[in-house]
C-alpha cells in the first residue's frame, strides 16, 4: 500500500533537483567570461522506485515512482582537445618569441635605411676616396678620421645592442622558468586537493578547471605531455618528469634547462624559443659582425703595389725581406701581394712627419681586449689625436740625408679606397662559420641582411600559422566546454518551469491531504 504522503516526497525531490539545476545554470552564467571555465551540467535520474510489499512478489501492477534526483554534477570537457591544445600552444610560444627577437634584430640592423651600418661603411670608403685626391689635405684627413670613428662606433653600438638583447633573453628565461615552476607547484597542490575532495565522493569541477588552465599556460612555456592517474595529473617535459600527483619531481633552472635542450627533452615553448634566439640567432649575428671587423682590419686581401713604392724597413713581402737604403727598398716593378686588411696595407705607408713613420696600424683594440671584434675595434689613438699620422703615401726620398715623404703620393689611400670592391677572406673559426668565406665587404653585409630578412619572414609565417591552429583548437574546445548564454537562458526557463510545476504539484498534494485530514470523517457528528 502506498504512503499517503508519498506525493509530497516526490514533489520535494523534484524541487531540490530543479533547484540544483537552476543553481548550476546560474554558476555557468556567472563564469561565462572566466578563463579556463568548463560549463557544468546536472545529471538528473529517476529515483529508485518503490515496490508494493509482498512475500515473494507484489501483486500490484508495476512499481510506484518516487520522483527525480541528481547523482552528480559534471563538467563538459574533452581530453583529446586539451592534448591538441598543448601540442599547438608550445609551437606558438616558441615562434612568437623567435619572431619578436628577429624583429628586434631587424630594428638593430636598421636596413635598408640611410642611417644603418651599410651607409656608414659607404661613407668610410668615400672618405678614403676623397683623401686619395688630396693626400696632403688635413681637412680630408680629418673627415677620414671622423668617418672611421663613425664606423667603429656604429659596430661598437650594434654589438652592445646585441649583447644587451642577449642579456635580456637570459633574464627572461629565468623569469619564465620561475613562472613554469610556479605553475608546476600549483598543479601539484591542486592534484592533492582534488584527490582529497573526490576521495569523499564529490566532483571537484572548479578545481579541475583551475588545474587545466595552469596546464594550458605551462604548455606555452615548455613542451609538456599530460596524463592522469588516480593521484592526479602527471606532467612530463620530454623524458623529464615535472610533477607526479602531489609531488614535484623536477625544479627547472638555468642549468638543467640547457641540458634538457641539448638532450631533446626541451624542444618547443617560449623557453626553447628564447634559448634558440640567444644561442643561435644573436650568437650568429654577433659572430658575423665580428667576422666583418676582423676582415676589414686584418683579413687577407690581394693588392697591387705600384712601381716606385718604398717598402718600409724590415718588411717581408712574397718571401722577400726589404732592408737597406731607400733605393734598395724601392720597387722596380708592380707586384701583387697579400696584406692583412687595412692595417696591413696602412703599415706599408708613411705619415706626413719628417722623418716619416711607417708600420702604424689604422685600427687598434680597446683596453682589455685581445682580438678584433665589433665590440673591441677602435681607431688608433695616434691617428685620432694627430691626423697627419694617416699613411696615404707609399713613397719617400732622401733630401740631403733627411728622409721625407712624397706628400702628393696617394698610393695607399687609393688602394684602400679600392677595398670597396676587393674580395676579403672571411675565415671560419671554431665558434662559427661566416655567411660568406670570400667576397666584398658589401656582398657580405647584403648576405647578412638578406638572411635576417628571410629568417624573420619565416618566423612570421610560422607564428601566424601556429596562431591559426591554436585558435582553431581553442574554438573547438569552446564549442564543447564553453558557456553559451543563449543555451543557459533556455535551460534556466526550462528548469524554472519544472520547479514551478513541482511546487504546484506539492500545493495540490497539500490540498488533498488537507481534505483527508481536516474534512474526512465528519459525517454524523
Amino acid at each position: 500500500m502506498r504512503s499517503t504522503f508519498s506525493g509530497l516526497e516526490v514533489s520535494k525531490r523534484a524541487l531540490f533537483a530543479q533547484q540544483t539545476a537552476l543553481q548550476t545554470t546560474g554558476h555557468n552564467i556567472a563564469n561565462a567570461n572566466t578563463a579556463g571555465y568548463s560549463r557544468q551540467v546536472v545529471n538528473l535520474v529517476n529515483s529508485k522506485p518503490m515496490e508494493a510489499p509482498g512475500i515473494q512478489r507484489s501483486n500490484s501492477a508495476g512499481q510506484i515512482g518516487t520522483g527525480v534526483e541528481f547523482d552528480y554534477i559534471k563538467r563538459i570537457r574533452e581530453t583529446f582537445l586539451d592534448h591538441q591544445y598543448y601540442n599547438e600552444n608550445k609551437g606558438l610560444g616558441e615562434w612568437t618569441v623567435r619572431k619578436d627577437t628577429l624583429e628586434k634584430l631587424e630594428a638593430i640592423m636598421n636596413e635598408p635605411s640611410d642611417t644603418g651600418i651599410r651607409q656608414v661603411i659607404e661613407n668610410f670608403w668615400n672618405t678614403w676616396q676623397v683623401l686619395s685626391k688630396e693626400p696632403e689635405n688635413l681637412t680630408a684627413r680629418a673627415a677620414l678620421k671622423e668617418g672611421a670613428l663613425a664606423l667603429t662606433d656604429s659596430f661598437n653600438h650594434t654589438s652592445k645592442q646585441l649583447s644587451d638583447l642577449s642579456n635580456d633573453l637570459t633574464e627572461n628565461i629565468e623569469v619564465k622558468l620561475r613562472e613554469a615552476n610556479s605553475f608546476v607547484n600549483q598543479i601539484s597542490k591542486l592534484n592533492h586537493e582534488i584527490f582529497r575532495i573526490e576521495g569523499l565522493g564529490n566532483n571537484a569541477n572548479d578545481l579541475r578547471d583551475q588545474r587545466d588552465l595552469l596546464a594550458d599556460q605551462l604548455s606555452g612555456i615548455v613542451n609538456i605531455s599530460v596524463s592522469e592517474s588516480s593521484s592526479g595529473y602527471n606532467i612530463r617535459m620530454g623524458n623529464v618528469e615535472l610533477v607526479n600527483g602531489g609531488q614535484i619531481t623536477e625544479v627547472l633552472d638555468a642549468s638543467n634547462i640547457v641540458q634538457a635542450m641539448s638532450s631533446g627533452d626541451l624542444n618547443s615553448g617560449e623557453v626553447h624559443g628564447m634559448l634558440v634566439s640567444r644561442d643561435q640567432y644573436l650568437s650568429s649575428y654577433q659572430f658575423q659582425l665580428d667576422s666583418m671587423i676582423r676582415a676589414i682590419a686584418q683579413g687577407d686581401v690581394e693588392v697591387t703595389l705600384t712601381k716606385g713604392a718604398v717598402i718600409p724597413e724590415g718588411t717581408t713581402l712574397n718571401g722577400i725581406l726589404y732592408t737597406g737604403t731607400i733605393e734598395d727598398r724601392t720597387l722596380l716593378a708592380d707586384i701583387n701581394t697579400t696584406v692583412a686588411g687595412i692595417n696591413g696595407l696602412h703599415a706599408l705607408g708613411y705619415t706626413l712627419d719628417t722623418p716619416p713613420a711607417s708600420g702604424l696600424p689604422f685600427f687598434t683594440l680597446k683596453d682589455g681586449y685581445t682580438e678584433f671584434s665589433a665590440e673591441s675595434i677602435t681607431v688608433n689613438p695616434d691617428i685620432v689625436n694627430k691626423v697627419s699620422n694617416i699613411a696615404a703615401s707609399s713613397r719617400v726620398y732622401d733630401d740631403n740625408g733627411v728622409v721625407k715623404v712624397v706628400k702628393g703620393n696617394n698610393d695607399i689611400a687609393l688602394t684602400i679606397a679600392g677595398f670597396r670592391t676587393k674580395k676579403f677572406d672571411f675565415e671560419p673559426r671554431p665558434d662559427g662559420t661566416p655567411i660568406l668565406t670570400n667576397g666584398t665587404f658589401s656582398e657580405f653585409h647584403r648576405a647578412l641582411i638578406g638572411q635576417l630578412g628571410v629568417q624573420t619572414q619565416e618566423a612570421n609565417r610560422q607564428s601566424v600559422n601556429q596562431q591559426v591552429l591554436v585558435e582553431q583548437v581553442q574554438s573547438r574546445r569552446q564549442s564543447v566546454s564553453g558557456v553559451s548564454l543563449d543555451e543557459e537562458m533556455v535551460n534556466m526557463i526550462r528548469f524554472q518551469h519544472a520547479y514551478n510545476a513541482a511546487a504546484r504539484a506539492m500545493t495540490t498534494f497539500d490540498e488533498l491531504l488537507d481534505k483527508v485530514i481536516n474534512s474526512m470523517g465528519l459525517v454524523g457528528r
